[in-house]
């Protein structure tokens, strides 16, 4: 788990670098955005995906890159040095921070 997490705060690092929209302070704020992010993504996240069960269907599943950029957008709420400047922001961010993620975790 805590493998998971360090890995997961040099991808957001790493992808707020190379995106204009999306700002962290330093490296201890990824690390707190990718904490803060992953008691979003268990406690609210699949509520929403539930509520929104009918849409993610019709759409085949690409609703979910939709709740996958709120969830970034609530965790720029509540994190102190983390900032994400709007929806499209968002939703880049999180293409990049999963594709990143993939290529990270086959490297370790």
């Amino acid at each position: 788990m805590i493998t998971t997490l360090l890995i997961n705060s040099v991808a957001i690092f790493l992808c707020a670098y190379l995106l204009n929209g999306v700002e962290v302070k330093n490296y201890f704020t990824a690390l707190g955005v990718a904490v803060v992010l992953a008691i979003v993504n268990v406690l609210i996240k699949p509520v929403i995906v539930l509520l929104t069960l009918p849409l993610t269907v019709i759409t085949l599943g690409l609703f979910v890159l939709v709740i996958n950029a709120w969830m970034l957008m609530l965790t720029g709420k509540i994190v102190d040095g983390f900032k994400v400047k709007g929806f499209g922001a968002a939703f880049l961010f999180g293409i990049l921070i999963s594709l990143l993620n993939a290529i990270l975790f086959r490297l370790f």
